[in-house]
């Protein structure tokens, strides 16, 4: 299946989207994340992962302070703030790929980009907080814009969709348009369906499955499924309401969702595991890229 190819070029950074997929790893500085809970939540070992990630081949680190398991009540600004700039501001000096910074507050993201991010990947598409658009604006960085209903606190209580498809993409549509609106140009904007954001199960194989149907849009498409609970649902029960990240089936599960997300038209995928997801892409590209020869 042929897919549509993107370059991104600002500041120092470059990213070619589609020959080959992007792999964007997961630093969660978080006490309570759903599947590395506290893991990184100090400064150093933050910074460490981090250099691990880079290592193992991540195109872009994803630096987040804030759960947004479903159901997690959010974190303050300060509390945010104390926890992610610091590691950025320490990675930035250690990586050479871009950073981008997982959060829906201004306060957070105006911080980040002062201390080394390149990126804002905002879960809330501009609807949480009025003044994000402006610092996606000023600091003319990427911005990632997802589809979710309501905030992680309530989502999972609002998943009942006439057109499941159609209601993303409009929504995404929209999100484009007032990113515009404040100065944010299409070739700065990335898509991410919400997989597991205000999502059954079913909903989220669905997206995956039909993941070309939001080529329309014209914008590179970012997939988060990596350990989403969806995976867990469909190999059945036995690994406990949270299995620990270490549960070997979850990760196999994640790559096979990888592998279906990259071949119905992913650009980048977000992951915990880069260097499984590196091997998972580079074989699921090659398979793409490979034309009919005699």
């Amino acid at each position: 299946m042929d897919g549509k190819t993107y370059q991104l070029t600002w500041g120092t950074h470059r990213l070619e989207l589609g020959e080959r997929t992007c792999v964007m790893g997961i630093l969660n500085v978080t006490p309570d994340s759903f599947s590395d809970g506290g893991l990184f939540f100090h400064t150093d070992a933050a910074v460490a992962h981090g250099e691990k990630l880079f290592e193992d081949g991540a195109d872009i680190i994803d630096v987040g302070g804030e759960s947004t398991r479903p159901f997690s009540d959010p974190t303050s600004a300060e509390e945010e703030i104390r926890r992610v700039i610091p590691v950025i501001e320490n990675l930035a000096k250690r990586v050479s790929v871009p950073i981008s910074v997982d959060t829906t507050k201004a306060s957070v993201a105006r911080l980040a980009m002062d201390a080394g991010a390149s990126i804002i990947n905002d879960i809330g598409s501009l609807r949480l907080d009025p003044e994000m658009a402006d610092v996606a604006a000023r600091y003319q960085v990427p911005l990632i814009l997802m589809h979710m209903r309501g905030t992680p606190k309530t989502m999972q209580t609002l998943t009942a969709y006439d057109d499941l498809i159609e209601e993303v993409k409009t929504f995404l549509q929209d999100a484009i348009l007032r990113a515009a609106e404040k100065g944010i140009p299409k070739s700065r904007i990335i898509i991410d369906p919400g997989i597991g954001f205000g999502k059954t199960t079913e909903q989220n194989l669905r997206i995956i499955n039909q993941l070309h149907e939001f080529t329309t849009l014209d914008a590179p498409i970012l997939v988060g499924a990596s350990r989403k609970s969806f995976i867990r649902k469909t190999l059945g029960n036995g690994f406990g309401e949270e299995p620990g990240y270490a549960v070997p089936a979850i990760e196999i599960g994640t790559q096979a969702a990888i592998a279906a997300a990259v071949l119905h038209g992913a650009h980048i995928m977000r992951v915990h595991d880069v260097a499984a997801a590196r091997a998972t892409v580079k074989i699921i590209d090659a398979i793409k890229n490979a034309k009919n020869s005699h």
